[in-house]
């Protein structure tokens, strides 16, 4: 009898141990499953999009951008220009994108653009955001032809977009590279970043990210500063920022970081605090940007329309 009870002891211990092991793993599942199914396009606009003028701004097949001019615009129109997310190893302009702002935008009389750069591991994130700024050069170097506004320029960026986009509008290097500087950026939309301090995310950040982060910055700290836009945040930046987030909170926490660094440096920040959590919200957030009944589409044409009017 003692041989049978301790028989059934060490089975359950070895049945709650393997249960124990399967739990992270049966949760990582399901949080894999949640994200891909928030990242299922939702239905668009009623109306589509019309064809986009497809640029290259470099030699690299993936420096590519499309462009959506407005409708019923002046002959100079404010510009809009989106880098997309993707844990800068994946992702497009075609897939990782809202399907309302080449609608939305045009239609609110800007100029709407959304870029493809290089990706990890194949490209670093230095060159992430060079290709950033010289895609911007090469809108502004056309703005004549296509009718842009060269002084009236922002850039937005959702996920590894906004903080790329962040790390443009705050290290004038990238700029400068491309023969631009922050006087050729009128604002910057950071939306639902949450590596503005690579350092900090890295270590306090989600566990599922940690292998992306490793991939995307390496383990070198002065290089992860470098790459911070929270740490390159002291004056100049670009002259003014909108921070977009949802109640993720190391998206929160990070956009609240930089917020204050760059109010600090004496730079104009304004945020968007977004209903919506976990990778749902996070990818809602970009999906419904356009949207006329998503609340962050409203936010972002009233500080576009205040930035503009200057």
């Amino acid at each position: 009898m003692k041989k049978i009870a301790l028989l059934a002891l060490a089975g359950a211990a070895l049945t709650a141990g393997a249960m124990a092991e399967a739990a992270p793993r049966e949760r990582l599942r399901e949080r894999i499953a949640e994200w891909r199914k928030a990242r299922a396009q939702p239905s668009g606009p009623a109306v589509a999009a019309p064809a986009p003028i497809t640029l290259a701004y470099g030699t690299d097949p993936l420096q590519q951008l499309d462009l959506w001019r407005p409708v019923n615009a002046p002959s100079k129109a404010p510009l809009v220009l989106f880098v997309h997310g993707g844990g800068w190893q994946r992702g497009s302009k075609d897939n990782a994108g809202s399907r309302w702002a080449p609608v939305h935008f045009p239609q609110a009389g800007y100029a709407y653009a959304a870029i493809n750069y290089r990706l990890v591991p194949q490209a670093s994130v230095e060159q992430q955001a060079e290709d950033a700024a010289r895609a911007l050069r090469a809108l502004l170097d056309r703005a004549d032809e296509l009718g842009i506004d060269r002084s009236r320029a922002v850039l937005m960026g959702h996920s590894a977009g906004a903080h790329l986009v962040a790390l443009v509008g705050t290290d004038e290097r990238y700029l400068k590279a491309a023969g631009l500087g922050f006087a050729d950026v009128a604002g910057v939309i950071p939306n639902d970043g949450a590596a503005y301090d690579v350092p900090a995310q890295m270590r306090d950040g989600p566990a599922i990210m940690q292998q992306t982060y490793a991939q995307a910055f390496g383990s070198d700290p002065a290089r992860q500063r470098a790459l911070s836009p929270t740490h390159q945040a002291a004056a100049p930046n670009a002259p003014a920022f909108l921070l977009l987030h949802v109640q993720r909170p190391d998206g929160v926490r990070q956009a609240q970081a930089l917020g204050k660094a760059l109010s600090a440096a004496g730079t104009q920040v304004e945020y968007g605090s977004l209903p919506g959590e976990g990778l749902r919200g996070h990818a809602e957030i970009n999906r419904q940007l356009g949207n006329p009944d998503y609340a962050a589409t409203g936010l972002v044409d009233a500080w576009l329309k205040r930035l503009f009017a200057r």
